[in-house]
């Protein structure tokens, strides 16, 4: 396993992030193909095996079930100071006036409830998992510096925005004094490359590490393009099927170039897939969902992967401007 800084601090992780909404309760609001508690341990068995130390959640993953699998599971098979684990806050928790979004009130309230479910005193990564329109920025900022300043969270992270609102929490965050952060979860991979005109650009001025989600496009890129629909998932993600809606038929050439680049290496798609995401610069560590073994397996399998420059463009040259989607 290569292990690299998080962003620009002293932190060292693995460069495989092992996603855990997968990992749920299924009788709460999980996903139609999430894996009960039961059935995902071995994933975070082997994902530990494989050396990764980097396990990223939310609060809102099947109404927090994720949090307390996740927590369980690193408390039985590893300790504490040698992982390092992510959640979330800004998606809906309660159906009340003041039962989500990024208020001091709900932040400081959802903070708790994370740590409860995970069973740990702190978080090593405190991300906001969208936007706030409705919050002042300010009052997020400096509620998320006060949860640093507390011990609960290490470092804090942001997720898809518009590069201009990043910029400006920042700015802010500079101009306060207050805690910045250090990491971005912004939707890239080679289908949607959008990320590319600003976020990125600012991630790698402002030495912010960048932890990409749907790094396979939610299994589009692992397959050939006519089994895209074949799977449980396939069937029944419809947030997967809005997000793929726009350029299909520059998306099948680009599924077909990860295709024929993994015939002629003798790989799965998914590392060549994989590849290409850790090769662009500022790339901290792809998340990676799995719900079979091998799923994982190859996603460390990737890291011994180096496509060649011809390689990447034989990959990049198919794509066309997407709709903007932030999630």
């Amino acid at each position: 396993m290569n292990y690299v800084r998080l962003g620009n601090t002293g932190t060292k992780v693995s460069q495989i992030c092992l996603g855990c909404m997968s990992y749920a309760d299924n009788a709460k609001g999980s996903h139609p193909w999430a894996l009960n508690e039961e059935l995902s341990r071995p994933f975070y068995k082997r994902a530990l095996d494989l050396g990764i130390n980097f396990f990223d959640t939310a609060n809102a993953y099947s109404s927090g079930t994720s949090e307390e699998i996740l927590g369980r599971a690193m408390r039985d098979m590893a300790r504490r100071e040698d992982i390092v684990i992510a959640t979330k806050v800004f998606i809906k928790m309660r159906e009340t006036p003041n039962g989500g979004g990024l208020s001091r009130k709900e932040i400081f309230f959802e903070i708790d409830a994370s740590l409860k479910r995970l069973g740990t005193d702190y978080v090593d990564l405190y991300q906001i998992h969208r936007f706030d329109p409705e919050t002042p920025l300010e009052e997020t900022l400096e509620a998320l510096h006060d949860v640093v300043k507390a011990g609960k969270a290490r470092y804090i992270g942001a997720s898809s925005m518009y590069a201009y609102q990043f910029a400006k929490a920042l700015y802010l965050a500079d101009r306060h004094n207050w805690t910045r952060f250090v990491t971005m979860q912004p939707h890239f991979n080679l289908l949607y490359r959008e990320e590319e005109r600003e976020m990125l650009r600012l991630c790698q001025e402002e030495r912010i590490g960048v932890l990409p989600w749907s790094p396979l496009a939610r299994g589009r890129l692992a397959r050939p393009w006519a089994e895209r629909s074949e799977t449980n998932r396939g069937q029944s993600d419809t947030f997967g099927k809005k997000l793929y809606s726009h350029a299909e038929s520059a998306d099948e050439n680009i599924v077909n170039a990860v295709q024929k680049i993994a015939e002629q290496r003798g790989i799965p798609m998914s590392q060549v897939a994989l590849a290409w995401v850790r090769q662009q610069p500022t790339i901290t560590a792809p998340i990676v969902g799995a719900t079979k073994l091998h799923q994982l397996e190859d996603a460390v399998a990737s890291l011994d992967l180096t496509l060649s420059k011809e390689e990447c463009e034989q990959l990049e040259a198919p794509y066309i401007p997407h709709e903007i989607s932030i999630g």
